[in-house]
């Protein structure tokens, strides 16, 4: 049986994780966005409203949603109450973006919850002008299955945007807002203040907004917002924030000032001053969620925290010569990296190995990254939205000159090529360790941790 994008034929069951793949690949792609959350609504309504059937924290922004999700999970867990987590894009595995008690379906519960929604998508597909999206057949599969479980607390982030974006017709109990820059344009808007009115709406009436730190014209989007709908607003900087950090091996001490209190020298195994950052966000959050004026109960706070984990965001999956990876995608994101690297690493050379979708701000991108890298190898994850390696290349030695850029395709090459750079010492200014840095999407970063065999 064969589906296309645009003409899905009807009802199909699948046997096995690589069909539940094909089937879901097959529709649209979940880069490309039409502002209509008709069919959703339609979807989940077939399915009896499941996301209604548990409390939600919904989370926008455009940089750290995954990371911050990830902590206000663990701390939910760490309170006793079942969760569930729908992230995305995934970084190797589909069946990542859906979680229940912070684990992944396995590929047999991933094939279930396809096939528990699989005999409606034909029936909104029938009705609309355009068939169901890959995205949004996969947000109404983790909606089902959490309302399945049943879980307690949904942390539920968006694709992309807001109001739009196909979880939306989750209302949120609690909505954060991380950081809010420049990316989607094409979709969202020019100017980050453009960008912050689409995702305010997940702001919804009665809830509660936690807000990251912003630039003061996207603080006053968001406010005007949650002013308008009557949401209370919990501001870092103001009503929470980081009081102090300080990196650590293997990670950062950081105190913290929460909603409801002051938590002391908590350990952090994540690097960098937008993680501690996202430990705010997601505390707030928490204590947003569970209500009430006494803080949580500080060794469980700590628990919580020393568990964090984030894949694919300033990890280290390799030694010798040392790898990691990091996720950042735009230049936004590529500034904090930058900064986290500086504060808590010494690698000298670090080469990086660099690939880019193509409606990304590449140019920005390898800007902020210049300062710290020897050496750039630009290379592409097996996506046709990535960005040709040779033009990338080209913007490259725009910035970088020509003899600190090499170009070489195949990703798996292009890592054995900066292992030989780092471990040479190339463009070495003291004395120091060679590492290689892997970095420029999630796509190229999940790609390289399937190469290298994850975490070792």
């Amino acid at each position: 049986m064969s589906q296309t994008p645009d003409a899905p034929d009807g009802p199909r069951f699948a046997r096995t994780f690589d069909e539940v793949e094909d089937a879901l690949l097959s529709r649209w792609p979940e880069t490309r966005l039409e502002p209509s959350l008709d069919r959703i609504r339609a979807f989940v309504d077939l399915l009896g409203d499941p996301q209604h059937s548990y409390p939600v924290i919904h989370l926008t922004g455009t940089n750290g949603k995954t990371s911050t999700s990830r902590m206000i999970d663990t701390l939910l867990r760490a309170l006793d109450l079942r969760t569930g987590r729908f992230t995305s894009p995934h970084v190797e595995r589909m069946s990542e973006r859906i979680s229940i008690d912070g684990e992944p379906l396995s590929d047999e519960d991933f094939v279930r919850a396809f096939n528990d929604v699989a005999a409606y998508t034909h029936l909104v597909d029938a009705a609309s002008e355009h068939p169901l999206s890959f995205f949004e057949v996969v947000v109404a599969m983790a909606f089902a299955a959490f309302s399945d479980a049943p879980v307690e607390a949904a942390v539920v982030e968006v694709g992309m945007g807001g109001s739009w974006d196909a979880t939306n017709v989750a209302d949120g109990a609690v909505a954060v807002v991380t950081p809010i820059a420049l990316d989607h344009a094409r979709y969202l808007g020019g100017t980050p203040a453009e960008i912050a009115v689409e995702k305010a709406g997940i702001i919804k009436p009665g809830s509660t907004v936690v807000i990251a730190e912003q630039q003061p014209d996207v603080a006053v989007v968001l406010l005007e917002r949650a002013t308008a709908v009557g949401a209370k607003v919990a501001r870092e900087g103001m009503e929470f924030g980081v009081l102090h950090r300080v990196p650590a091996v293997g990670g950062q001490l950081v105190t913290l000032q929460g909603l409801r209190g002051r938590y002391e020298e908590l350990f952090l195994p994540l690097h960098g001053a937008h993680q501690a950052q996202n430990a705010a966000v997601a505390l707030a959050a928490v204590e947003a969620f569970i209500g009430g004026e006494e803080p949580l109960a500080d060794d469980v706070v700590r628990r919580a925290f020393a568990e964090v984990t984030s894949p694919g965001r300033l990890e280290v999956v390799r030694r010798s010569p040392t790898i990691v990876l990091d996720a950042a995608h735009n230049p936004h994101g590529a500034e904090a990296l930058g900064a986290a690297l500086e504060d808590s690493f010494a690698f000298d050379p670090l080469i990086g190995v660099v690939g880019v979708m193509g409606d990304k701000d590449a140019e920005g991108l390898l800007a902020a990254l210049e300062p710290r890298l020897a050496h750039v190898v630009c290379t592409r994850a097996s996506t046709d939205r990535a960005t040709d390696p040779e033009a990338l290349g080209e913007i490259a030695r725009e910035i970088f000159g020509e003899d600190r850029v090499s170009v070489v395709p195949r990703l798996a090459d292009a890592l054995d090529v900066a292992a030989g750079l780092a471990e040479s010492g190339e463009g070495r200014s003291s004395v120091g360790t060679g590492a290689v840095l892997v970095t420029g999407s999630v796509i190229t970063v999940g790609e390289a941790r399937t190469l290298l065999g994850g975490p070792k």
